[in-house]
């Protein structure tokens, strides 16, 4: 018994080792990095000091990282519920049955999310153009004026539309499969009972769907703080509106890689880090409570 529980140890080691490497490799080992990283200071004369939590005291009271973690806040606020809420009306029309071609419209709706982000940012920054996109056309063709999609009023919500395209098919995929889980009896004892479409949908189908909504919530607090793609894209079309602080993280690179502040540049890396996982925290701390009170 003693050599049979051994191999069965080893043989489970031997397959949690390669998850293990590719961990400390893929994530430890860099985010260490960035830690002691921020504890240093490169300075014209004294060569690179230990400064401590010096790096740490900046980032706290600078205003440009403030104003863009305020800015993905407000992003979070808004296109999130709209992102996940179009997804999660798609999950169910596919699932309703009523969809005379189900597999074109899912198919349809997942393609954006194969489109490269850079690839999306550039077609719809086009689109946006006044002067030489289809909005600008629009106005030619039928004399009207549209708003400026580019400008620093509209430039939140136009990364938005952005980020909401690309990513509607890829929640409603994580939904749809919720949907899927449920087992057939549920919906012939409320068949029984008399409930319809509308009321399965209600008791059966959301109350299932709470794990997969957390998860695509979560998620979407990772991209949310994650923003880089878009907004760097965007800026070569609007350089004056999207500054090189519009997000957080292009903050953290335009510090490190045009302005050589590396050290400092990794303290606001860590703290978004950090913030990322409070808010992911305290949305599932949040939807915990709820069901227990469910």
């Amino acid at each position: 018994m003693k050599r049979g529980a051994v191999r069965r140890n080893a043989t489970a080691h031997a397959f949690f080792m390669p998850f293990l490497a590719v961990f400390v490799i893929g994530i430890v080992a860099p985010l260490a990095y960035a830690i002691n990283l921020s504890l240093y200071q490169e300075k014209m004369i004294g060569g690179t000091t230990f400064t401590g939590l010096d790096n740490y005291r900046k980032a706290i009271q600078d205003s440009l990282f403030h104003a863009g973690l305020e800015r993905v806040a407000v992003f979070f606020a808004v296109q999130v519920p709209l992102m996940l809420g179009l997804a999660l009306l798609a999950a169910l029309a596919i699932d309703s049955g009523r969809l005379r071609a189900p597999g074109v419209f899912r198919i349809g709706i997942f393609v954006p999310y194969a489109v490269p982000g850079v690839v999306a940012a550039l077609m719809w920054g086009y689109i946006y153009g006044d002067r030489f996109g289809l909005a600008g056309e629009i106005e030619d063709l039928l004399g009207v004026d549209l708003p400026d999609f580019l400008s620093s009023g509209w430039m939140l919500a136009s990364i938005g539309n952005v980020v909401t395209w690309s990513y509607v098919g890829y929640n409603m995929l994580i939904f749809y499969a919720a949907l899927r889980a449920i087992p057939d009896e549920l919906y012939e004892a409320a068949e029984m009972d008399g409930a319809g479409r509308i009321r399965q949908a209600w008791s059966i189908k959301l109350p299932a769907l709470r794990p997969a909504l957390l998860l695509a919530t979560i998620f979407s607090v990772i991209g949310t703080f994650q923003l880089f793609n878009e907004p760097s894209v965007l800026q070569f079309m609007a350089p004056g509106v999207v500054t090189t602080n519009y997000t957080p993280n292009m903050y953290a690179f335009n510090l490190a890689f045009d302005g050589r502040q590396f050290n400092y540049s990794a303290a606001i890396a860590v703290l978004l880090g950090l913030t990322t996982v409070v808010v992911a925290y305290t949305v599932q701390l949040v939807t915990s409570r709820r069901e227990r009170l469910l």
